[in-house]
């Protein structure tokens, strides 16, 4: 066994003999991912190899409120009404008002308007005030994508005001609904549906198939389909498992991402010169996810969603580079931000230890930021972090992160008097709270820590298999990557690599904060990166001519659309 801090690396045992005669089929190797990721007979190894649009998406109409909401859009669609289409602000509900929107208009409905509340100005959900002011643009019916499970008074207000309001979501739904016309949600206590996990992109991409299982209006057979470049980008952004009907949606939608017309798509993969081509879910994940965030983390949501609705290339190009910039703003206000904790922590630690749970905040501090700075902190302070700042409604809102250890929710739920509002799970979460009770709250937080089930803090991170640099090449990659697409649910697979040779190892990237470690394999240089990190963050620091055993997974490179096998570092011991 290897340990890392917190961390203990198990190798994964060797596949049980009547499970390995079964496949004899697949390559060893393949046979060893299959059955540790629950796939122990041959037809689930074939299913999950093979996803299927037809026999793995399930019929919509077995999802509560499904019959209902379609006979109302329906409705609308017949006597003209206007539809207000509601999404939330991040990389699932953009997408989603995006595709709805692309709907809508290829079956010929135009009496259509997409909203989207600004993030630091609304915050999540239904907006009351936005919602006073749709009767007045002669809304009739509201759609939302992605939120609005837990707003009874908004939409208690919509109804009193003749709006009928359906709700399209994924969240955990409270102890009591909203009265909403209709609620499609698989988290519904009494809903039946299979696939419990779908984003809230995917449950609207379930609201089209439906509607066209009463009406095609004209649109061609399966052309639907090409809505699921949304559907993907979604899915894989939402970091939901992919497994079931998630790894077909997720499988498609990166085949019709790699081939999208979109313009904004286009332009900006090539801005960030990525082979549009050659799409995975990591460039989904690392490289347009964020970009789509930081619209709304740095300004207004709305800048997405035209760099995902237009067909004008001239607004794709500058859609892209404006969605470009203001992600590496993101970039600068959140390090400038993670430095500033981090000085603050340390002049506390001067003056004594610190708390078992650590609370700081600044009313000039964007909460929209506060997340991605709680996670870069937790890298040298490793415990339960709340992090506050002030919103534009002068609300105390924050984000917490937990060291992998704490459960945050249960935390948070022993200290709930301490709390306007809070919500999320295990590792992370959110939460508002009052002028006053934010004095107080690092004080409640500790106390209630020390009532909390104590773990031995060891958690295991399994090695798929142990192998030599030379054992590495395209033909074990290939059997790899018939698994993917990798993500929450389906990881990618882990390696120790005993005995690597260090040849060189270096910074790269404009602002040299990205590490490259060439070992050698069969006598050649083989690249090992690792993103946002550097040589000494190891517990064996990479130097040319020392031998080290690297935790690492397998990835295929196409930069400048020239394969290359690299291997990505998890940890070097």
């Amino acid at each position: 066994m290897l340990f890392m801090s917190r961390k203990e690396y198990k190798v994964r045992p060797n596949v049980p003999k009547e499970f390995d005669e079964a496949l004899l089929s697949y390559h060893p190797l393949l046979r060893k991912l299959l059955y540790h990721r629950g796939l122990e007979d041959m037809s689930s190894a074939e299913k999950f190899l093979n996803p299927d649009y037809d026999l793995d998406l399930h019929d919509p109409f077995l999802l509560k409120g499904m019959e209902k909401a379609v006979t109302r859009i329906l409705s609308a669609i017949e006597n003209n009404q206007k539809v207000l289409i509601y999404s939330d602000y991040d990389a699932d509900g953009i997408p989603g008002g995006v595709m709805l929107a692309d709907f809508f208009e290829r079956i010929g409905f135009s009496n259509f308007e997409n909203y989207i509340p600004h993030r630091h100005n609304e915050g999540y959900g239904l907006h009351l005030e936005a919602v006073e002011t749709f009767k007045e643009k002669g809304i009739e019916l509201i759609i939302t994508i992605d939120c609005g499970i837990s707003d009874s008074g908004e939409v208690a207000r919509a109804q009193d005001l003749g709006i009928d309001v359906i709700i399209t979501d994924h969240h955990e739904p409270g102890e009591i609904l909203p009265k909403a016309f209709a609620i499609v949600n698989p988290k519904q206590i009494d809903c039946t549906y299979p696939e419990k996990i779908l984003c809230g992109s995917g449950v609207a991409f379930k609201l089209v198939q439906a509607i066209l299982q009463k009406n095609r209006f004209g649109l061609g057979e399966g052309k639907e389909k090409w809505l699921l470049d949304l559907v993907g980008m979604a899915t894989l952004s939402d970091m939901v498992p992919l497994v079931g009907e998630n790894r077909a949606l997720a499988h498609y939608g990166l085949r019709v991402l790699r081939k999208s017309p979109r313009p904004g798509l286009q332009q900006i993969w090539k801005k960030l010169r990525i082979d549009q081509r050659y799409i995975s879910e990591d460039d989904i994940g690392f490289s347009l996810s964020p970009r789509i965030n930081a619209a709304s983390r740095m300004g207004h949501p709305d800048d997405a969603f035209r760099l995902l609705k237009t067909n004008d290339i001239e607004e794709a190009g500058i859609a892209s580079e404006h969605l470009n910039k203001i992600n590496d703003e993101r970039k600068g206000v959140v390090a400038s931000l993670v430095k500033e904790i981090k000085k603050h922590i340390r002049e506390r630690e001067l003056a004594g230890p610190l708390p078992s749970v650590l609370v700081l905040g600044n009313p000039k501090w964007r909460p929209s930021l506060l997340g991605l700075a709680a996670n870069s902190v937790l890298d040298d302070f490793p415990r339960p972090i709340f992090l506050w700042g002030r919103n534009g409604d002068s609300l105390l809102k924050g984000s917490c992160r937990s060291e992998g250890v704490t459960d945050m929710i249960s935390l948070m739920e022993k200290a709930k008097d301490s709390f306007v509002q809070f919500g999320g799970h295990k590792m992370a979460g959110g939460f508002e709270v009052s002028h006053e009770q934010i004095h107080t709250l690092e004080e409640s937080l500790n106390k209630v820590f020390e009532t909390l089930p104590k773990t031995d803090g060891d958690e295991s991170v399994f090695i798929d298999g142990e192998i030599s640099m030379d054992e590495i090449d395209w033909d074990m990659y290939r059997h790899i990557e018939r698994l993917a697409p990798f993500g929450v649910g389906n990881p990618k697979p882990i390696f120790l690599v005993s005995g690597a040779k260090v040849l060189e190892a270096k910074q790269f990237g404009k602002d040299k904060n990205h590490l490259e470690v060439s070992f050698e394999r069969r006598g050649k240089p083989m690249k090992a990166i690792s993103f946002f990190t550097n040589a000494e963050k190891y517990r064996v620091v990479p130097e040319s001519g020392k031998f080290v055993n690297v935790v690492a997974t397998l990835e295929k490179s196409m930069f400048r659309s020239f394969p290359e096998l690299r291997l990505r570092i998890v940890d070097i011991v």
